[in-house]
C-alpha cells in the first residue's frame, strides 16, 4: 500500500516497526550482557525474526548501535546549508552546538540519561563501535565540506581542512562531556564547564589558533 497525504503505508509501517523492534532488542541485549558477548542470532531470537532479516536491516552488528546516531553524520553539514543569509558556516555551528548544550542533545555529550550513559561506555568498551565511529566521524567531514563548497564557495582543499577541524572540535567536546557524564557527573553540575569549553574551543577556531602563540 503507498503512502496516503504524506503519511508511510502499511508496508513501510511495518518495515519500521521490525526496524525498532530489532533496534530495542539488541540495544537492551547489549547493555545487558556486553556488546562483545551477544551474536546476532541471538539478538535475531530476541526481536523474533530471522538473522536474514535483522542483516537485511542492519548490515553489521555494528550498526545495530551506530544507526541511532546515522541522522547526526550529516547534522553539521545540513546546518551549514540551512543557516540564515549573512552568517558564517562556522558560526552557525558554533550557535548549534551551544543549543544542543542548553537542549541537552545527546550528541552534544552533555545528557546524563542513565541509558545514554550506558551506551556510550558500551561504546567504549568495544573496539570495533569505537572502529566504527571513526568512519562516522569521517563521514561527517565529507559531507561538511562538500557542504561548505556548495554554499560559501569554499577552494575544496580549504573546505576540507575547516570541516576536519570544525568535525574534531565538536567531536572532542562531546567526548569529554560524554566521559564526565559517564562516570557519575550530573549534565546540570557539567553545564557551565561545557559551555564555557565550548566558548574557548569556537574562538581557536574563528581566530586561526593564533591565541595558541603568546601576544
Amino acid at each position: 500500500m503507498s503512502a496516503v497525504d504524506g503519511k508511510p503505508g502499511l508496508r513501510e509501517r511495518k518495515k519500521q516497526r521490525t526496524h525498532a523492534a530489532i533496534s530495542d532488542a539488541a540495544i537492551t541485549l547489549f547493555l545487558e550482557h556486553g556488546f562483545n558477548q551477544v551474536t546476532v542470532a541471538q539478538v535475531a531470537e530476541a526481536a523474533e525474526v530471522s538473522k536474514r532479516t535483522l542483516f537485511a536491516y542492519f548490515p553489521a552488528k555494528e550498526d545495530l548501535v551506530v544507526h541511532r546516531l546515522a541522522d547526526h553524520e550529516t547534522e553539521l553539514a545540513r546546518v551549514v546549508r540551512a543557516r540564515p543569509q549573512g552568517t558564517t558556516p562556522l558560526r552557525a555551528v558554533r550557535e548549534h552546538f551551544l543549543r544542543g548544550l542548553h537542549d541537552r542533545d545527546p550528541i552534544t555529550g552533555l545528557n546524563d540519561h542513565p541509558q545514554v550513559r550506558r551506551v556510550h561506555r558500551m561504546i567504549l568498551d568495544a573496539p570495533t563501535l569505537v572502529a566504527r565511529m571513526d568512519r562516522f566521524k569521517a563521514g561527517a567531514e565529507r559531507a561538511l565540506a562538500q557542504a561548505l563548497q556548495e554554499t560559501a564557495d569554499t577552494p575544496e582543499l580549504t573546505a576540507r581542512l575547516a570541516a576536519v577541524q570544525i568535525v574534531a572540535v565538536h567531536w572532542a567536546l562531546a567526548q569529554d562531556n560524554a566521559d564526565r557524564l559517564a562516570y557519575g557527573e550530573s549534565a546540570d553540575g557539567r553545564s557551565a564547564g561545557a559551555l564555557a569549553d565550548a566558548e574557548h574551543a569556537f574562538d581557536l577556531l574563528e581566530n586561526g589558533l593564533r591565541q595558541l602563540t603568546p601576544q
